[in-house]
């Protein structure tokens, strides 16, 4: 079979027994481009396997080593990010621009883990006790396994892998099969960086993959990031299995706009958060809660933008590329077509996107950006997490009213307030119940020297990603009391020990 987008191990394509494959779709085309192999569980334990097989000498390995071949890692994402950029666009569908944003966001952490030296220094007491120091370590966990979504299939993985592999761990990804390509070329980017075979691996698949992770005895840790029930799955099985879990799950992104705030920047950013890769973001907003007398001219706005936004192949001169599938294309039609039937107003309608379609594909997955009037809590367009181009206005009269809608809903990842006011704003910071807040910022990711992670039905587990939480995740920490005797012993004492 040609064109056959296999597993990694061992710093090279693994084949793999298994003759299962699923179809890789260009979604501006209809196009299917290739096949990803789905790995048995046989496969799965020889891509585990070759992770715990290189674990020892890559602990083992000198703090001084690790950070050289993290530099150098480094340089070549950053040499040559354009190619990387083109392999998700190609697959994914978002435009040129937003796949090379993608992906220097997720060189950040890389360029974070690359101080790994100091991260990883221990704690140290001199005469603890009469002639007894004390001094703690932090350890690597071993072998530990990332599941990635398919809406970054760079910068997700990259948020875990860069820490986990600086920390002394060896890693198996196991990517969206809607974008595995991405995964080989970082692959083959950390052999050419000096990366010993076998501490970052790939292993393409479905369920079959992804179970193995979760229960083989040689995963240590397991980073997951996709929507809640399948984080609740993966937080149950792999805790059941002894494992440490971080499970990113969904999100039902607000943005508040109160009505001293500027609405042409509210606007602008209305459309950048819940247009920018076809909402196909877990940070993208999708519900704008105008507050107060302003909803009116707010929607305007928000309208008189999204109707230049223009829909097209994300290789040519495009905004907003087609959504990743047809099966999730019709999915997030589905919903305009109930909230409009529960009474929201349709204000632009991307259901019409290819009326006079131009040069886009028949065949593509194309859905434009949609924005939505008149919703009201009990919709599904706003109860569910769509992931697709929907901005769903909210109509309320106090900012009360606005933070008490935030704080019910069952998910906590971003939030943002729009204001001019800094005592509402730092009221919202302070009472929103949210992982990570914008002020004036549509899309509040944090920087990689801080942590990414939402509260509530979010987040499963106790560690987000990348910063310090990251580093915490990756590595257990190993406390060591020490006594040097002197010539002559103190004798037999069978009482507890004491500190003198």
């Amino acid at each position: 079979m040609s064109n056959v987008i296999e597993h990694w191990r061992d710093g090279m394509v693994f084949a793999g027994s298994s003759s299962a494959t699923a179809p890789v779709t260009n979604p501006a085309t209809g196009a299917v481009t290739g096949e990803v192999a789905l790995a048995s569980v046989e496969d799965a334990r020889a891509v585990i396997d070759s992770a715990a097989a290189a674990f020892p000498a890559w602990r083992d390995a000198s703090l001084a080593k690790r950070a050289s071949v993290l530099f150098a890692y480094r340089e070549l994402l950053n040499k040559r990010k354009g190619e990387l950029a083109e392999i998700i666009t190609s697959e994914h569908g978002k435009v040129l621009s937003d796949a090379l944003g993608e992906v220097s966001r997720g060189l950040e952490v890389v360029e974070f883990a690359c101080g790994i030296p100091n991260l990883l220094k221990g704690g140290f007491t001199e005469n603890a006790s009469t002639k007894v120091d004390v001094h703690s370590v932090l350890q690597p966990l071993g072998p530990v396994g990332i599941i990635s979504p398919f809406n970054f299939p760079a910068m997700v993985p990259m948020w875990f892998f860069p820490i986990a592999i600086a920390a002394g761990n060896t890693v198996v990804i196991k990517p969206s099969e809607k974008d595995p390509s991405a995964s080989l070329w970082m692959a083959r980017l950390w052999k050419e960086a000096g990366l010993p075979d076998g501490v970052f691996n790939v292993l393409q698949g479905d369920k079959t993959a992804v179970d193995e992770l979760l229960t083989n005895p040689k995963i240590k840790a397991i980073s997951f990031v996709g929507s809640t029930p399948i984080a609740q799955y993966v937080y149950a099985t792999a805790t059941a299995a002894g494992k440490r879990v971080q499970a990113l799950g969904g999100a039902k992104n607000h943005a508040v706009i109160l009505p001293d705030a500027d609405l042409d920047l509210a606007a602008d950013a209305m459309v950048n958060a819940g247009f920018g890769s076809a909402g196909e973001r877990c940070m993208a907003i999708s519900a704008c809660v105008a507050v107060g007398p302003i909803a009116d001219e707010l929607v305007a706005k928000i309208a008189e933008r999204t109707i230049t936004i223009k829909t097209g192949d994300g290789t040519k001169d495009s905004d907003m590329g087609p959504l990743v599938t047809k099966v999730h294309r019709d999915k997030v039609a589905t919903y305009i077509d109930a909230g409009e039937a529960a009474g929201a107003k349709v204000v632009v309608d991307g259901r019409t996107v290819m009326d006079g379609a131009g040069d886009r594909d028949p065949s593509g997955f194309w859905l434009g950006p949609t924005l939505l009037d008149n919703v009201t809590p009990e919709m599904s367009v706003y109860t569910d997490e769509i992931f697709g181009p929907v901005l769903a206005v909210l109509r309320v009269e106090t900012y009360d009213e606005a933070l008490a809608l935030i704080n019910s809903n069952p998910y906590g990842n971003g939030t943002a307030i729009f204001t001019n006011d800094g005592g509402a704003a730092r009221r919202f910071q302070n009472e929103v119940e949210v992982g990570m807040v914008g002020i004036n910022v549509p899309i509040p990711v944090p920087m990689s020297y801080y942590s990414f992670g939402g509260w509530k039905a979010s987040l499963f587990g106790d560690s987000h990603a990348h910063g310090a939480e990251g580093v915490h995740f990756f590595t257990r920490t190993k406390a060591i009391t020490t006594r040097w005797l002197d010539p002559s012993h103190g004798g037999i004492n069978l009482g507890f020990p004491e500190n003198k």
